[in-house]
């Protein structure tokens, strides 16, 4: 359906192409505005104190108007694909219903339409109406509506051997013969109801010249689909889901490259989003002289403002540190429904409730049918993502807000630190670290591709540091392609998040198995030394060092901290160690050379465990290993790996112009890796 953008939430929204951009290129700003726009200006966020640029822009007041999008994804022949491909004698598809909210259309064509209705499948032709059948929801049918001289013919045949479902109804004096219109799957073309949520396969055209079969792909194609004897279109709008189970799929194996034939259906949902398509507003020249950085539009109306983030990231070191700028995160989160009925709000945040208004979904979310949201373009207003943001689950700085705030402790004390995003990380491989001394992550580097965990590895293993300075990191795998992100959830991610089947983990990106790299013998175990432990969103605790802290080797980082227990405040629940904090385990793959030089305590009984550990030593070992644990490990290369183990950490950094024992200990380190390699 289209849909107005609702404004009530933020005055102001939109988004830029690139969303990172490199000095020399140009970023493009796509707006909605219910206000005329008075002002636009680039600022650069990560400094100590905001700055202007003076940077060439082109300003284009006509393209600031009240935008609209569309929502709900469905398929398409249009009507000069039905011509080319003849007579047109009928149409044959499989269908799985899904949870819907009557009524939807199945199939449209002309003066034809199947429709579910109260919960019936009905079928429409000129003056007819008919129910059909009752609808039956996770059962694959195949339907077929056929046409011959003056008798229409509909036939839906179940697969489910223990409720069969035969159904044939002939209607006589009714012809259907129609091709000069689309034939429509799972919309009526006409905005006058939402799309339908359901899978589709099979897709059939049934002419005078034989048939026209469109199979989907297991990989998630960059256009429609053709079929591959006559080359006709199907258009697939709308960001659907692809690599899941159709008809064929037994229960042998999960690897669509194994059986492909099992992976050969689509799934529809009513409120899937494909990438915006916003005239550009604006259109600046970030300057060939332009520092790495993140930076925002500031956008102006009569009635207020707001900041439209994007990236410029480096393309040859000029730094001996590189910080890598998590957006893999960002998008995963960015727009979150958290539908407050179900989640408690301890805070307000409006680009929150613009989610909530404009029934936008992160891949933390359901979709309405309540199959997991698994696709997402950043080509969509992120209206989560600004420097003020609060996150209504822990009432506190989340993510961009946190990491802007540790950019701006390195501006402050001297720390000379180069930036690049992830994603950008993802596409250079790991070439693009090779003349830095360490890489540095953000608060909370949760996911991450198999390209970009690859090339770590590689700088690690070439004599390179990491500075971990985050938690759960490392953790979830993602694919890219072009402007889209793909994430799909293992069933053991348990908590707030939704579980996948088992038989759907394969990305349609990539067809690569997704969930924990864990589970494909990577990820934060073996790599940081150790992976999430607790979550929760009380209070925060201050860590307190560890007698292995005071060995000579590792001595150096607590160099003028004078206590032996930190971390007491911060602008994340109120500490050092929180929302969400790592522990060790070597049952999971935590090396030997690991130290903990640090841990935290005493979480309260709100904060609860990771379900996928197992102690052996039963209640009492889980209670044991309620703790946050900083850790070190020194690599044979030369190079380290400091792990903070919480998302809290980096917000427990001081103030500008201020010091505290957190910030003493953050400037050590990457102090100490900002030095030639050992």
């Amino acid at each position: 359906m289209k849909r107005a953008v609702d404004h009530s939430a933020m005055i102001i929204a939109g988004y830029t192409t690139p969303w990172s951009a490199a000095s020399g290129q140009s970023v493009s700003l796509h707006l909605s505005s219910v206000e005329p726009v008075r002002t636009v200006n680039v600022r650069r966020l990560d400094l100590p104190s905001p700055r202007s640029m003076d940077w060439p822009m082109q300003f284009d007041s006509a393209s600031c108007a009240h935008r609209d999008f569309n929502q709900g994804s469905f398929l398409r022949i249009s009507a000069n694909e039905v011509r080319k491909a003849g007579c047109l004698k009928g149409i044959s598809f499989e269908l799985l219903l899904t949870q819907n909210e009557s009524p939807r259309t199945i199939l449209k064509h002309g003066p034809l339409s199947l429709l579910l209705r109260n919960g019936k499948v009905v079928l429409e032709i000129d003056s007819i109406e008919l129910e059909l059948l009752p609808a039956t929801k996770h059962s694959w049918l195949t339907v077929t509506v056929e046409n011959d001289d003056e008798c229409l013919a509909v036939e839906v045949r179940g697969h489910d051997a223990l409720y069969p479902i035969h159904f044939r109804r002939r209607i006589d004096a009714v012809s259907w013969k129609n091709l000069s219109q689309d034939i429509l799957f799972g919309s009526d073309g006409e905005d006058k109801c939402p799309t339908l949520n359901a899978r589709f396969a099979a897709i059939k055209l049934l002419t005078e010249d034989g048939e026209v079969n469109w199979t989907f792909p297991t990989l998630l194609p960059r256009g429609n689909i053709l079929d591959k004897n006559r080359m006709l279109v199907l258009e697939v709008l709308n960001n659907p889901t692809f690599c899941v189970t159709s008809l064929r799929w037994d229960g042998s194996g999960f690897d669509p490259r194994i059986a492909p034939t099992h992976y050969d259906a689509i799934h529809c949902h009513d409120d899937d989003m494909g990438p915006l398509d916003w005239p550009a507003s604006v259109i600046a020249e970030v300057p060939a002289a332009a520092e790495p950085g993140v930076y925002a539009f500031e956008v102006t109306c009569d009635s207020g403002k707001e900041d439209i983030v994007f990236f410029v990231s480096t393309r040859e070191a000029r730094a001996p540190l590189l910080f890598v700028i998590p957006t893999a995160t960002y998008l995963a989160y960015a727009d979150e429904f958290l539908p407050p009925h179900l989640y408690e709000w301890l805070c307000e945040d409006r680009g929150q409730r613009f989610a909530v208004d404009n029934n936008l979904r992160s891949l933390y979310d359901y979709h309405s049918d309540h199959s997991g949201v698994s696709l997402c373009s950043y080509r969509k207003p992120k209206a989560t993502l600004r420097a003020d943001y609060r996150y209504p689950l822990c009432g506190c700085p989340h993510n961009l807000p946190v990491d802007l705030h540790f950019l701006r402790f390195c501006h402050d004390n001297g720390i000379a630190v180069d930036i690049m995003t992830d994603h950008d990380l993802h596409e250079r491989g790991p070439q693009s670290l090779m003349h830095y001394k360490a890489v540095v992550t953000g608060s909370h580097p949760e996911y991450v591709s198999m390209e970009m965990e690859g090339a770590l590895r590689e700088f690690l293993s070439s004599g390179g540091s990491l500075a971990y300075l985050g938690g759960n990191g490392f953790a979830g795998t993602v694919a890219f392609q072009d402007d889209l992100m793909e994430l799909r959830r293992s069933p053991l991610e348990a908590g707030r998040t939704w579980d996948g089947p088992v038989s759907e983990q394969a990305l349609s990106i990539t067809n690569e198995p997704g969930g924990y790299l864990r589970n494909r013998g990577r990820g934060e175990f073996s790599l940081v030394g150790g992976a999430i432990s607790l979550m929760g969103f009380s209070g925060a605790r201050p860590f307190s060092r560890t007698p292995a802290s005071h060995a000579p080797k590792h001595a150096w980082l607590f160099e003028g901290v004078s206590n032996e227990t930190f971390g007491d405040s911060g602008m994340v629940l109120g500490g050092a160690a929180g929302y969400e904090v790592d522990a060790t385990d070597p049952h999971l793959g935590t090396s030997p050379g690991v130290v903990v030089v640090a841990r935290a305590t005493g979480f309260p009984d709100d904060f609860f465990h990771d379900p996928t550990r197992w102690y052996q030593g039963g209640e009492d070992e889980q209670n044991s290993r309620r703790c946050a644990e900083m850790t070190i490990r020194h690599l044979a290369a030369g190079g380290l790996i400091f792990s903070a183990s919480s998302v809290a950490w980096c917000g427990a950094l001081p103030e500008t112009g201020e010091m505290n024992d957190v910030g003493v200990i953050t400037r050590n380190l990457l102090e100490r890796l900002s030095m030639d390699r050992s």
